[in-house]
């Protein structure tokens, strides 16, 4: 029975320059910097372990389009490794690292076979001799609105057909609809294999052939939570496996902790530490975003030790540690709220304050000062309205907390 085996990534964002984490401490700052590296450096090492057939990358190799000389050398180098075991690899470019930028150029060894700007077939034949066709594009410029689907054109004789496309499926809002498609459209197309890219979370569109969005190797911010990497995949002449293989070195995860039964800051210490320990993982890092609800401390005094120190706690020689778990986001939610209408009867400074809150529409406007600075507008991003409505609630509870 004729059968390929092939790895199947994408999203690498090699050398991303992580923004916005500046406050993280030194050396856990430098390995998430090193993390998209890190992530590339296992991926080599599956696919040797792995005896894979090929490796697939579906685009954005690079997380900009002057492709950092640090970058191309660093994925030159595991290329040459893949090279000195027999592996090739079919890569795509994406909108992030189109064919239009301007790079100091690094010649890769000839085991790398790019897609031009036009749909084309590269036929590669395995050691054990099965045909295989694989059919894709890198993107001419970063905007490609075409719909690139329809020049993909089932070539035979082939024993495995395979697409590469780098393109966002359905219309989904969230994304930039670069070359557009719908499920219906690949499966017309009677491949054995749709190895797609440009969604950074993982998902498995259909199964019969298998359409498929690996996710990115390795998250860069929070809202890239979860472990990341890649998918092993077998296909034979009447079934396909799928197999994830984890790439990322540090995880962005979120967690909640429900406090209601904690009556001392000790018990909810404890509960925080556990989860933590919980969470820990040999040999990966987690930067983790740790909300703890229904908190109700009557003594005054450990819950100004809550609001101050516990953060403080917990970060107690994390940097330290290989496998680490660092706070970047602790948020407290306190069961029994402060009362607006209590508080304004306490002093009218309250009243004007909650107006002052309650008149501003968008936390973009409040901000309009940051934004208009030239380098402060190139890495500040924009806030979603649930980001908004979570950063003026927090502004409110920190004023009122510090004056009450």
């Amino acid at each position: 029975m004729k059968q390929i085996s092939f790895l199947h990534a994408a999203d690498l964002h090699l050398d991303s320059p992580m923004v916005g984490l500046k406050h993280f401490p030194g050396n856990i700052l430098s390995r998430l910097r090193e993390s998209t590296f890190t992530a590339l450096e296992k991926l080599t090492k599956a696919a040797i372990d792995l005896q894979v057939d090929f490796v697939i990358l579906a685009g954005d190799l690079f997380d900009g389009e002057d492709r950092s000389l640090r970058a191309q050398s660093r994925f030159r180098s595991e290329m040459q490794i893949l090279e000195q075991k027999g592996i090739p690899v079919f890569v795509i470019h994406g909108n992030h690292d189109h064919l239009n930028g301007s790079w100091v150029h690094l010649d890769m060894p000839s085991n790398v076979y790019f897609f031009d700007s036009k749909v084309e077939v590269k036929e590669f034949v395995t050691k054990r001799g099965e045909m295989v066709h694989l059919y894709g594009f890198s993107y001419p410029e970063r905007q490609v609105y075409d719909r690139k689907i329809e020049d993909y054109l089932k070539k035979e004789p082939a024993d495995f057909h395979i697409g590469i496309l780098h393109g966002n499926e359905g219309g989904r809002a969230d994304h930039d609809n670069y070359a557009p498609f719908s499920v219906k459209e690949l499966l017309e197309k009677q491949f054995d294999y749709w190895a797609l890219g440009h969604i950074h979370k993982r998902a498995v569109l259909a199964e019969t052939p298998p359409v498929v969005y690996p996710g990115n190797i390795q998250g860069r911010n929070r809202k890239e939570s979860g472990i990341k990497g890649c998918y092993h995949v077998t296909l034979t002449e009447l079934e396909a496996c799928l197999e994830f293989v984890e790439t990322s070195d540090v995880v962005w995860e979120e967690i909640f902790i429900d406090a209601s039964g904690a009556n001392r800051f000790q018990d909810i210490l404890s509960l925080c530490q556990q989860e933590i320990e919980r969470l820990r993982k040999e040999q990966s890092g987690i930067l983790l975003t740790l909300n703890l609800e229904n908190v109700h401390l009557e003594n005054q005094r450990e819950k100004r030790t809550l609001d101050i120190e516990l953060l403080d706690v917990l970060l107690d020689d994390e940097n330290e540690e290989e496998s680490f778990v660092w706070i970047s986001d602790l948020r407290v939610q306190y069961s029994q709220e402060f009362d607006r209408e209590s508080l304004k009867a306490e002093a009218n400074f309250y009243e004007e304050l909650f107006k002052t809150f309650d008149g501003i529409d968008h936390v973009d406007d409040a901000l309009s000062s940051f934004y208009q600075h030239a380098l402060a507008r190139k890495h500040l991003p924009s806030l979603t309205k649930e980001e908004q409505k979570d950063l003026l609630k927090k502004a409110e509870k920190l004023l009122v907390n510090l004056l009450h």
